[in-house]
């Protein structure tokens, strides 16, 4: 089974699921955001931010791909691209750190760890680009797929709480942390980007 976590650009926006493609919960502030719904442009306002982020900072998201369908995403950016990041309760986000926007995989494809490796690649991403952590703001009682991501697995994936919310707690990953698991990350994606494509039988992930 071929793996590919592929950068996001204007290209392959449309593999994302529809809902995610005219949702613009992080994209704009909360007054924004409603006018860009009510006025039926929501996904012209994304494309037109993820164009922006491209331009001026780089990827800010990668595609998941297993067997060349596209199974999930994960999206990221500095805070002064985040609008809606003002209105957390634990707001801000440290300025050392990119946010972690959301992510999102489809339910056939959870559990395998296809999570984890999406942060990892996140993570290798942003610490050859000379940042210090990742932050995100995480829902303590998430119970349906949303814009916000859970606490709990934030926390499963190395995140930890930096300061605490009955509902929303920022968490953070610092990447130095991540210097040591550096080259299992590159092997893993190694693994996933080549050996797994050659020997697919041999190798499963």
């Amino acid at each position: 089974m071929g793996r590919r976590f592929v950068p996001l650009t204007l290209d392959n926006l449309p593999d994302l699921p529809k809902r995610c493609r005219s949702c613009v919960f992080w994209e704009l502030d909360p007054v924004s955001g409603e006018a860009a719904v009510k006025t039926g442009r929501p996904e012209l306002e994304k494309e037109a931010w993820i164009s922006a982020v491209l331009l001026e900072w780089g990827s800010c998201g990668r595609v998941v791909y297993v067997d060349e369908v596209p199974v999930g995403f994960v999206m990221y950016a500095p805070p002064a691209y985040v609008p809606r990041s003002t209105a957390f309760p634990t707001s801000p986000v440290s300025p050392d750190a990119v946010q972690l926007l959301t992510a999102w995989l489809i339910p056939g494809y959870q559990g395998q760890g296809l999570g984890r490796v999406m942060v990892q690649t996140v993570a290798k991403d942003l610490i050859q680009r000379g940042f210090k952590a990742i932050e995100a703001f995480g829902d303590a009682r998430w119970s349906e797929p949303a814009c916000v991501l859970p606490a709990d697995h934030l926390l499963a994936v190395g995140f930890k709480t930096v300061r605490p919310h009955p509902r929303f707690p920022r968490l953070r990953l610092e990447l130095r942390s991540t210097i040591s698991w550096k080259e299992d990350v590159e092997l893993a994606l190694d693994r996933l980007l080549g050996a797994v494509q050659k020997e697919p039988a041999l190798r499963p992930l």
